[in-house]
């Protein structure tokens, strides 16, 4: 990551200072009971649009990693939609919205928990409208018999969005096989990896798609080397469960043992591989199979 020095000490300690307490590395989830069928609105409702002031969205609930936000939509699509092809950024906080797109549930930040710009990935547009992945969770586990989405969506304006970098290829997470694999657009394996994945207590969530959101170095987990990739994803079966408050996230990141069922549900690589998906820009998107 580039930045100035002030800043990046700013972010690193901040960073170290939330995974000191949270740990990175407890991460889990799995899919687990009946998932309804997400229904999205063709249109939003009738009434112009008439978009809420500065002061009005910073009062929204920040979608971040450890939120919980009910009016988020669950996202429980398993295939990569075409206009997941870009990633974005905002240039100021901006509200988020429910399928009805009139009264805003949550706003997303300018800035992620690390001071970088938070990024963006639509997965629909519709008219002005762009729906995106969010990193928070829309409900809990314990809330949902343990069938709560390992991600959410929601609703935001198109025209609040910049484009940042096209999205050329996308990770695949292949939890029976045990790799890791980076697709290209064209749907060929680029190069293919053998990982650790979720032990049989603590599953890696499947059949869901997220995507890198933020990626920095853990001093207080050791890694000081290769960086961890944070995804949008969540436990989809436990609110906590490794006792932190980091929202059950899935990583993908360095471990010296990367085979087998060995993790809390965190993906995890030897150097090289980590290395390898460390290449690919933030935003791409990562898919779970089974």
């Amino acid at each position: 990551m580039t930045r100035t020095s002030t800043v990046r000490a700013a972010s690193t300690a901040l960073a170290a200072a939330l995974l000191l307490t949270f740990g990175l590395t407890a991460c889990t989830g799995q899919d687990t009971g009946t998932k309804p069928t997400a229904t999205r609105s063709a249109t939003p409702s009738a009434e112009a649009y008439e978009a809420p002031s500065a002061a009005q969205v910073a009062l929204l609930p920040q979608a971040q990693y450890n939120a919980v936000i009910g009016g988020l939509l669950p996202y429980y699509e398993s295939t990569i939609p075409k206009t997941a092809d870009e990633s974005y950024t905002i240039s100021a906080d901006a509200p988020l919205y429910g399928d009805d797109r009139t009264k805003p549930v949550a706003r997303l930040a300018e800035k992620d928990f690390l001071g970088d710009p938070t990024v963006v990935v639509p997965v629909q547009f519709s008219g002005d409208w762009a729906m995106v992945m969010t990193p928070a969770r829309q409900a809990l586990p314990s809330a949902t018999n343990g069938a709560a989405a390992a991600q959410s969506a929601a609703w935001i304006r198109r025209d609040l969005l910049t484009k940042k970098t096209s999205l050329e290829d996308h990770v695949v997470i292949a939890v029976g096989a045990q790799t890791v694999s980076i697709v290209g657009a064209d749907g060929k394996t680029v190069k293919e990896f053998p990982a650790g994945v979720g032990a049989g207590g603590t599953p890696t969530p499947t059949g869901v798609i997220g995507y890198i959101q933020a990626r920095y170095l853990d001093p207080a987990q050791d890694q000081t080397v290769h960086e961890i990739n944070l995804t949008t994803l969540h436990s989809a079966a436990a609110d906590e469960p490794y006792g932190g408050e980091d929202g059950g996230l899935i990583g993908v990141h360095y471990e010296s043992t990367a085979r087998g069922a060995v993790s809390h549900g965190c993906v995890r690589l030897d150097g090289d591989a980590v290395d390898a998906i460390n290449k690919l820009p933030l935003g791409t998107i990562v898919q779970i199979t089974a």
